[in-house]
């Protein structure tokens, strides 16, 4: 009795829809996980009679087919885009739009949405089960070659900036015209030499006469020479002097001879107007030197470390990939895809360029699974499973009827 196999094809399918069904239901807060759903297809059918065509003096005839019953003809991924929880773990990343991030790890290289990552002891950003998160590591200078094959993302705690030598210092404000003749205005900052270490400058400015003034610097008590020492206003308060002096003459300890610039006429240059004096050191473009104390992940990806010295610089990006066709993917477990012949090539790229979606540091996305959608799959499974139960119940009943014509 074919219904009595057809009715077991159909308890078959609608034990895998229940499978498929329980297992999206059971994955419904695993972060980045995408569900699943499954297609039937009707299986193979029998010809009874095949088709006639018509004739001179009859009509033609369709075939006599019974089918077989129901085959699941596809269980495909849904890639839709799960919500977004916020953690506040900088480390957590969820893609905003389409991609995967990409891992490596003993057995290859594998593709995930769920962003959980972390820092290990020896600075690399894995996966929890200890796969390496890939991307590209910048250069001492801060640029990103994004055209190379990817790495492992290593960010070493001990990792420094290099200290930068202070060449230039901005003096500006304001002399004061009513400053008596030989009183002094002076103002310090601290500057870096070649070996980081701070240095104290201080600049004095001494009235010599009528819109005249005379500058001397000094470093840890050691008189410096001064390319010059004149300074002049004009009747209205501007400079008239050279808007840039020299400074040489002293050598730290250790390091380099220590020569920079007093800048005078820069975007807050050195006036002399009538009020108080407020003249002073407003800036230096040194640096001591810098430990990485944080990080940032911006929404292309960019990871840039923040040092104890102030400064910001780029040390990585992370990648991402897409797929044409993402149903193609392989389950590797643990929200893991592996790359299959239908899936296609990884485009392996920047985070928003092209079709790959935009990161968001500190936030995961969850599971797309609809809850509603199902249950009502599972209300549809135990149906289908119980009708064709009901299938094989009648044609047993009819077997023990046709058993019985003996009696």
């Amino acid at each position: 009795m074919r219904s009595m196999f057809a009715g077991v094809s159909g308890l078959r399918s609608h034990q895998t829809m229940m499978d498929v069904v329980g297992n999206n239901i059971a994955n419904v807060n695993t972060a980045g996980f995408k569900s699943a759903q499954i297609t039937f297809g009707e299986a193979m059918a029998q010809t009874l009679q095949g088709p006639a065509g018509a004739g001179l003096e009859s009509g033609g005839t369709n075939p006599l087919q019974i089918g077989l019953g129901v085959q699941v003809a596809s269980i495909d991924g849904v890639f839709t885009q799960g919500a977004t929880q916020i953690t506040g773990r900088p480390t957590d990343i969820a893609i905003q739009g389409d991609g995967f991030f990409v891992l490596q790890g003993s057995a290859g290289r594998v593709y995930t949405r769920a962003g959980t990552f972390r820092w290990d002891e020896s600075g690399n950003l894995v996966a929890p089960g200890g796969q390496l998160v890939q991307g590209w590591i910048a250069d001492p200078t801060g640029a990103l070659q994004t055209q190379t094959a990817v790495t492992g993302i290593n960010l070493p705690l001990s990792q420094v900036i290099d200290p930068v030598e202070t060449t230039a210092v901005q003096v500006g404000g304001n002399l004061s015209a009513d400053t008596p003749i030989n009183d002094i205005h002076s103002t310090s900052i601290v500057v870096y030499d070649s070996l980081g270490e701070p240095q104290e400058l201080l600049v004095e400015f001494e009235k010599t006469g009528a819109n005249t003034w005379s500058a001397e610097a000094t470093m840890n008590g050691s008189t410096l020479t001064l390319s010059t020492s004149a300074i002049t206003f004009d009747s209205t308060g501007q400079l008239t002097s050279a808007g840039t002096i020299s400074v040489s003459g002293y050598t730290p300890p250790g390091a380099d001879p220590l020569t920079l610039e007093l800048e005078l006429s820069g975007n807050a240059p050195l006036v002399q107007f009538g009020g108080g004096s407020s003249a002073e050191s407003v800036d230096q473009d040194g640096n001591a030197i810098g430990f990485l104390t944080d990080f940032s992940i911006a929404a292309n990806g960019t990871i840039s470390g923040q040092f104890s010295n102030g400064e910001t610089k780029v040390l990585a990006m992370i990648a991402t990939a897409t797929f044409n066709n993402p149903s193609g993917l392989i389950r590797a477990g643990e929200t893991r895809f592996e790359a299959s012949v239908n899936s296609g090539q990884p485009l392996v790229g920047e985070p928003g360029n092209g079709n790959r979606g935009m990161l968001s540091s500190g936030a995961l996305e969850m599971s797309n699974v609809d809850l509603a959608q199902e249950f009502t799959n599972l209300i549809i499974a135990q149906r289908g499973f119980q009708a064709n139960s009901r299938v094989i119940t009648a044609s047993d009943e009819v077997l023990a009827d046709l058993v019985n014509l003996k009696r």
